[in-house]
């Protein structure tokens, strides 16, 4: 989660399971400083300082690059004093009482384990509509809504140049690829763009963002190439976990279906009962063997 120091807004966020990594602390950072496809989320622009705990997506050189890329100040808290970061918690508290709380697939009292209800995808969604809305509900301590503190009288936020040159910067999942005939294979699927025609044959480095992968970004040593596009899938949001899963499904139907073949495939192979045993194959020499 990115906060705004002073308004309190929330500017971006990206939603994960397993071990917190650099990956996801770029997705984070991305959309908080670019500009947001909603018109009421205004939040946006490059931050003069960043605030961040000591945690191994925080501390890797890649974030340390990317900050100095961007001129962006990265100030580390206080090891074991969960106070310096006081504003992001009790933010996350009321991500537990007021939306959590309310989801349906949530522990419920005296069950050991809860059942599943919510998609990633569905959980996602629901803490973006959250987070809309508490940017524009008055907030206790400020007095006024989040959204209003972070327009106050007008002003334009620091931007990068590009939204090419923040994913050079960010997206940290590069990929080298080999440009066929028919476009870039990745992940089974099968990239398109008419700029590539020149490239066909040639070795070149995708980019891409793990949580929508109905587009890659292409580059030949470090310069931008173009955006190619999975035509196949041209109005789904596929994420990298979805295909993943989808594979993964596919491979065990596979499975099983041989597996269910086996044995079908066994009892046609044994031999038939008062049928006479097969004679051993002798093996056959010729001159030309010999000599």
């Amino acid at each position: 989660m990115i906060l705004d120091d002073y308004s309190r807004a929330i500017c971006g966020y990206t939603l994960f399971t397993g071990a917190p990594s650099a990956m996801n602390t770029a997705l984070a950072l991305r959309q908080a400083i670019w500009r947001k496809s909603d018109p009421t989320w205004s939040m946006c622009g490059l931050p003069d300082v960043l605030h961040v705990d000591h945690g191994s997506d925080f501390t890797s050189h890649h974030l340390e690059y990317t900050a100095v890329a961007l001129k962006i100040r990265l100030i580390y808290s206080t090891v074991g004093r969960p106070q310096g970061r006081g504003k992001i918690e009790r933010f996350f508290g009321t991500i537990n009482t007021e939306l959590l709380a309310r989801l349906p697939g949530r522990l419920a009292a005296g069950s050991r384990s809860p059942e599943p209800k919510l998609t990633l995808a569905e959980l996602d969604r629901a803490i973006g509509e959250f987070i809309a809305a508490y940017n524009q509900r008055t907030h206790r301590e400020i007095g006024m809504s989040p959204k209003t503190a972070w327009i106050g009288e007008g002003w334009l936020p620091r931007m990068p140049e590009s939204l090419t040159q923040l994913d050079g910067l960010l997206l940290t999942v590069p990929k080298n690829r080999v440009v066929q005939r028919d476009g870039i294979h990745f992940q089974g699927q099968r990239y398109l763009a008419p700029t590539l025609a020149p490239f066909v044959g040639r070795s070149i480095t995708i980019r891409y963002d793990p949580r929508d992968l109905s587009e890659i970004r292409v580059y030949d040593h470090d310069t931008f190439v173009c955006v190619a596009v999975d035509e196949a899938h041209p109005n789904e949001r596929l994420s990298l976990r979805d295909i993943e899963s989808a594979r993964r499904a596919r491979r065990r139907s596979l499975r099983k279906d041989i597996n269910e073949r086996i044995p079908r495939a066994a009892a046609r192979e044994e031999p038939r009962i008062g049928a006479p045993p097969a004679r051993p194959k002798k093996l056959r020499t010729y001159e030309e063997d010999e000599s």
